[in-house]
């Protein structure tokens, strides 16, 4: 798998959300942006989503066995903090609510990040757990 081309891919990804959430609707770019944003997601899933679905799959397994595994890209943050070295991550309140037996009582999301590519498990408002990482 190559998973540098992955976890590029996803960078691309979340640099277009972000330019995304920071323009108006009404600007005459967004169109463009989105349909970007599209194609990329799309390219995302043509290219890398079976392996991702088979990731994701462990990392439910592991987790949440009770939880269905969604397309990957439901999995990608709406906003990505990017900062020095252009290293990626995410607010708590980011990713897709998933059921964690071993944490009752909390709410646990999990989000795909990149650079360095990862999976983390969002618990409550103020824990971070990498939960899987391209080795």
């Amino acid at each position: 798998m190559d998973t540098k081309g992955l976890d590029k891919a996803i960078q691309e990804i979340a640099i277009r959300r972000n330019e995304l959430k920071k323009i108006d609707y009404n600007n005459p770019k967004y169109d463009d942006l989105e349909e970007e944003l599209h194609d990329l997601e799309d390219a995302l899933h043509v290219k890398y989503g079976e392996y991702l679905e088979e990731v994701l799959q462990e990392v439910h397994d592991k987790l949440s066995p009770d939880t269905d595994v969604l397309f990957p890209t439901a999995y990608l943050a709406k906003t990505y903090i990017i900062g020095a070295n252009n290293e990626f991550s995410v607010a708590t309140s980011e990713g897709v609510f998933v059921e964690v037996d071993s944490i009752p009582g909390k709410d646990t999301k999990l989000v795909i990040v990149p650079n360095p590519l990862r999976i983390i498990l969002n618990v409550g408002k103020d824990k971070q757990q990498v939960v899987w990482s391209e080795k």
